[in-house]
């Protein structure tokens, strides 16, 4: 007897792996480094806004998300017309994904990258091309470009690149650009792009407005320390924002998210300062990490990657010892985020001395 069966490609879609949350160890604090999540929590403002959006909860969201799109629209300089929003950055992705892409059409990223790309671009029933980083963690947008065949529909360039943590130039995204059909969906996913800090970075909105197929996302999970909202962006040509929001889940942003993110932006300057705040501390952890010997790509994220291989288990293990977890990627490295300064302490104490 026959039952209901969902199509082949969905017993192919990788499980998304969490960070796992800390061990509970007694008289000691845990601390959680394996989420990429901001360590402060929400200005008052933002959480005063919060509370009456919970006021409503018996009422549906705006599905338009008419304020929000007026504040993004205003703090960027773009016309709403060209936003879109969604559950968080991966949410666009996914949205991306199915708007632009048929069945067996391509897929160009980087690997290792955003550990949701192959499980969006998979649950589309379309085609994952990976590229293999550079071996300091960069993006090969060369070897991208020369991956994209008649059947690419969507490129994906993550910057700075999560986990492994550089960031891609303006020189070699123009670079890349001019070598890519203008009919392939070029996205710039910007999720971490409040952390960069380096020479020659990318203006995203800038090279969005030169080309009708680059679009850019964000999210308020990082920087703005709104990760249980789940709230996102893209900002593109008004065809493909439109394509976004045509495929987008009614009423996909809550109310509260869309009050929270509306208040965060209010509140930018006094965020920002506390993103300085975690910038400094990357800066000292980087430092303290290489002076104890070890080779890390450049970190433009909130986070620092340890290439250990067939290490990575054992490195994450001993984290755990110490009261921080960290993401580990099986047979490849770890993913460390920049958290509590006493969390960051630990991390800089088993990088002296965990044996590499």
């Amino acid at each position: 007897m026959s039952s209901p069966q969902p199509r082949p490609n969905v017993f192919e879609i990788p499980p998304y792996v969490a960070g796992k949350p800390p061990t509970v160890r007694p008289g000691m604090t845990s601390y959680k480094l394996s989420s990429n999540e901001n360590p402060y929590p929400p200005l008052p403002g933002v959480i005063e806004a919060v509370r009456a959006g919970v006021e409503a909860m018996n009422r549906y969201p705006d599905m338009g998300a008419t304020a929000l799109y007026a504040a993004l629209g205003e703090r960027f300089g773009v016309p709403v017309e060209h936003l879109s929003v969604a559950t968080g950055s991966v949410g666009l992705i996914y949205q991306l994904v199915q708007a632009f892409c048929d069945p067996g059409d391509e897929v160009v990223f980087a690997w290792r990258s955003f550990e949701a790309y192959p499980i969006a671009i998979t649950a589309a029933a379309a085609t994952s091309v990976r590229v293999p980083v550079l071996p300091d963690g960069r993006h090969d947008l060369d070897a991208m470009a020369a991956a994209v065949t008649d059947r690419t529909k969507v490129v994906l360039v993550c910057t700075p690149n999560n986990p492994t943590g550089p960031a891609v130039t303006q020189t070699e995204l123009d670079a890349f650009l001019a070598r890519i059909p203008s009919h392939v969906l070029v996205v710039v996913d910007e999720a971490y792009v409040e952390f960069v800090r380096m020479d020659d970075a990318v203006d995203a909105l800038a090279t969005y407005r030169s080309h009708e197929n680059v679009v850019v996302t964000r999210t308020f999970s990082k920087a703005y320390g709104l990760a249980g909202f789940r709230v996102g962006y893209a900002v593109g040509p008004a065809p493909i924002a439109g394509a976004l929001r045509a495929v987008s889940l009614p009423f996909g942003v809550s109310t509260v998210g869309q009050a929270a993110a509306i208040a965060s932006l209010e509140r930018e300057p006094e965020l920002l300062e506390r993103v300085d705040a975690l910038v400094a501390e990357r800066t000292r952890v980087v430092e303290g990490v290489r002076a104890a010997g070890w080779e890390l790509p450049d970190a433009q994220g909130n986070f620092v990657w340890f290439a250990l291989g067939e290490r990575t288990a054992e490195f994450a293990a001993a984290a755990d010892e110490l009261g921080i977890v960290v993401r580990p990627f099986a047979g490849e490295g770890a993913r460390v985020s920049i958290g509590e300064t006493e969390a960051n302490d630990r991390l800089l104490r088993l990088a002296a001395d965990f044996p590499h």
